[in-house]
């Protein structure tokens, strides 16, 4: 609708001879000034030299098909009509899962890499909010019609890897013993602080060990190595499994780094010689400078990620476009690696978007795997799985012992924890708040579709139908949300901004309560009630969708 307006008084501006006007097309802070509201008038009647309520009214004259309205200096408000709000509800249930998308991607291949753990290294809370983030991106693009592609990409190999290995092998870890990808943890906490110690004998054993790993010149280390990434890969299986993510493949840097050292020396005009390594100059454009191949010939992160953009597409196929997202730590590197790749693969970096997310943020301070202070990713979801079932037991004593169910709610907690404010922003997670079942939590959106849920069983036992037969004069304020789903929708994916839909979500849920008490839905005798209760099963499946852009479940019960 909102494209359909600004269509149309595009059309009136081209009648009125004036080009070139930057209008807005927005909805009113207040629902009650109406469903739109365009500044024009406004910024038309600086070219015209007019008084912006007299090019108002000018423009009103034009307009066609609209319930509009002049307020203010000149702000045009538009009013949809009854038949519109109904016409919506009704298209809500009857697309069930496929309400809300849109075409604005359709025909594109994208490509989603999000998440990438570090095998040898404990996944952290850290990488849970990375992969809730990755997530919700990767499913506005799905929904927005693209063929979305989900990638995770592992570092196997570097020197967190050697790290890990010394410490394997200072706790008398082998091949045949039966360890456990926490056991790994701690090996790499041990190695990478001994690394940084001031033993150099360590420093050059791990340094020894990350070049035999990476060139597989000793069966041994080989043996001990593969059956550590065997049992990390292997966790992290498990755990996205539990968050609901289904990768369509996974890249590794073992995989990444001999091609990735190869385009580097193909390229001596752009990676050049630096203290017996090769780097790329980035100061020549307003970066920095990063090492590309280290003083010992072997590629850095950064030769290994201007590989895989390479790799994506020989095993996919090519994309339309390739988000890459990940903490924010590494955006300024990430800039310097685009530049470079300009000069090898100019048509993938045109189509590489970084997104750099916050990161999460403890009161203890910031997580370091480094030194094993990390709260571990299965831990944390345990804890508040924990304190979400306590609490259910005391509400809904007969699901107290549904660990299943509490678990989606602790869940629901964490990712709509993450995703509620801009993700470019740091997080710092408070579990009260974050497991309310009142105001912006995800719990609250959770509760409130199950107790639509409910309400609708309670209507059919009284005989009410949801239908749209008999209407009520006057649209309910519920309606004037529910149709903007679609839109919200667009939104997200367009400014990459999950937290449009978090935040339409709670309004929703906040607009279905205050009906849900001022409405009787389940009363046989109303002649509304059938259209009150299609009213709720529309919002009951625009939560449900709007939840399933953020990640999380949508219970029945609670």
């Amino acid at each position: 609708m909102k494209q359909t307006i600004e269509k149309a008084i595009t059309g009136v501006l081209q009648e009125l001879e004036v080009a070139n006007v930057p209008f807005t097309v927005e909805h009113p802070a207040d629902i009650a000034h109406g469903d739109y509201a365009s500044n024009v008038a406004l910024i038309a009647a600086k070219q015209l030299g007019k008084n912006p309520r007299e090019v108002a009214e000018e423009i009103v004259a034009k307009l066609e098909g609209f319930e509009v309205s002049i307020a203010g200096p000149g702000f045009i408000n538009f009013n949809l009509p009854r038949d519109f709000f109904a016409q919506k509800v009704s298209e809500s249930v009857e697309q069930k899962e496929q309400w809300g998308t849109h075409d604005a991607l359709t025909g594109k291949t994208y490509f989603v890499e999000y998440t990438d753990p570090n095998p040898f290294k404990e996944f952290h809370i850290g990488h849970l909010f990375t992969n809730s983030v990755g997530e919700s991106l990767s499913r506005l693009v799905q929904f927005a019609g693209a063929d979305t592609k989900r990638l995770c990409y592992q570092g196997d190999v570097g020197m967190h890897v050697a790290n890990a290995v010394w410490g394997m092998q200072q706790m008398s870890l082998t091949p045949e013993s039966s360890f456990t990808a926490r056991d790994l943890g701690k090996a790499y906490a041990l190695g990478a602080t001994a690394y940084k110690g001031e033993d150099e004998v360590v420093k050059t054993a791990i340094k020894a060990l990350n070049k035999k790993i990476y060139e597989r010149t000793d069966e041994e280390v080989n043996a001990l190595y593969d059956k550590g990434r065997e049992v990390s890969l292997a966790y992290f299986q498990t755990i996205y499994e539990m968050v609901g993510t289904d990768f369509d493949d996974y890249f590794f840097e073992s995989e990444a780094g001999p091609k990735g050292k190869e385009l580097v020396l193909d390229h001596p005009d752009t990676f050049v010689d630096g203290d017996g390594a090769k780097v790329f100059k980035g100061e020549e454009y307003g970066l920095h400078t990063r090492v590309f191949l280290n003083s010992e010939g072997l590629p850095t992160y950064e030769a290994k990620e201007l590989a895989l953009a390479k790799m994506k597409e020989d095993r996919l196929g090519a994309s339309d476009h390739s988000i890459i997202s990940t903490a924010n730590e590494i955006t300024e590197y990430f800039k310097v690696l685009k530049k470079a790749m300009s000069f090898v693969y100019p048509e993938l970096e045109a189509k590489t978007e970084h997104i750099g997310h916050g990161t999460v943020r403890l009161t203890t301070g910031k997580m370091s795997s480094r030194t094993g202070d990390v709260i571990a990713a299965i831990d944390f979801v345990e804890e508040i799985t924990d304190t979400a079932q306590a609490r259910i037991k005391e509400a809904t004593p007969e699901l107290g012992e549904d660990r299943q169910l509490a678990q989606q709610i602790a869940l629901g907690a964490i990712k709509y924890a993450t995703l509620k404010g801009n993700i470019l922003q740091d997080t710092v997670f408070d579990k009260e708040e974050a497991l309310s079942f009142e105001g912006a939590s995800g719990p609250y959106l959770q509760y409130t579709h199950a107790r639509i849920c409910s309400v609708l069983k309670k209507a059919a036992e009284a005989g009410v139908t949801p239908a749209a037969e008999v209407l009520p004069g006057q649209p309910y304020t519920i309606e004037r949300l529910l149709y903007r789903f679609q839109e919200v929708a667009r939104e997200a994916v367009e400014d990459r901004a999950p937290h449009k839909v978090a935040q339409y979500l709670t309004e929703l849920a906040g607009a279905f309560n205050t009906f849900y008490a001022q409405e009787k839905i389940a009363d046989a005798t109303d002649s509304n009630a059938s259209y009150k209760a299609l009213v709720a099963q529309s919002v009951a499946q625009t939560l449900k969708n709007g939840l399933w852009l953020l990640g999380i479940e949508a219970p029945e019960r609670m």
